[in-house]
């Protein structure tokens, strides 16, 4: 027996690059994630799975607030390579958009991050630079060139 056509195969994760301004962004909020073992301590993108019925930007807005203690405004999705998003371990696909907090609290490194970093976007390096999850690399890649951030050329892969 085959399982009913509106059980989604995948895990869905979606993720924040949090610019400090819609119009002429200048910084990025990145994340340090806590936990697990194996991902401790390495940076990401603030997000989260999506439950059940839940729309992508939907889920954005519920992760930020439960993980950053802010409420933000979606933006544009950073395009992926596939229209599902951008591949993770096994069957999980994220995507990610831009967003902006609109209310006046500051973002908090909650219990799944050991620290929040406001990154400076006039220069790719110290992006690139962090010890990305490897999964988010292509991302910060793709987010880079979409806010005409330094020469995509110059994106490493790896560590």
């Amino acid at each position: 027996m085959s399982a009913p056509a509106s059980r989604d195969p995948r895990t869905r994760v979606t993720g924040a690059a949090i610019l400090d301004n819609a119009q002429s962004p200048t910084r990025l909020l990145v994340a340090q994630r806590a936990y697990p073992e194996q991902l401790r301590g390495l940076w990401e993108f603030p997000g989260g799975k999506q439950d059940p019925g839940e729309g992508a930007q939907e889920a954005l807005v519920r992760e930020c607030s439960e993980e950053l203690g802010v409420t933000v405004r979606v933006l544009e999705e950073v395009p992926a390579p596939d229209p599902e998003g951008w591949p993770l371990k096994g069957t999980a696909v994220m995507r990610v958009f831009t967003a902006v907090v609109t209310d006046d609290r500051a973002p908090l490194a909650g219990e799944d991050h050991l620290q929040l970093r406001w990154v400076d976007l006039a220069d790719p390096d110290p992006i690139l630079d962090l010890d990305w999850i490897p999964a988010d690399l292509p991302i910060v890649g793709a987010l880079l060139k979409q806010l005409g951030v330094g020469n995509p050329a110059t994106v490493r892969h790896g560590h």
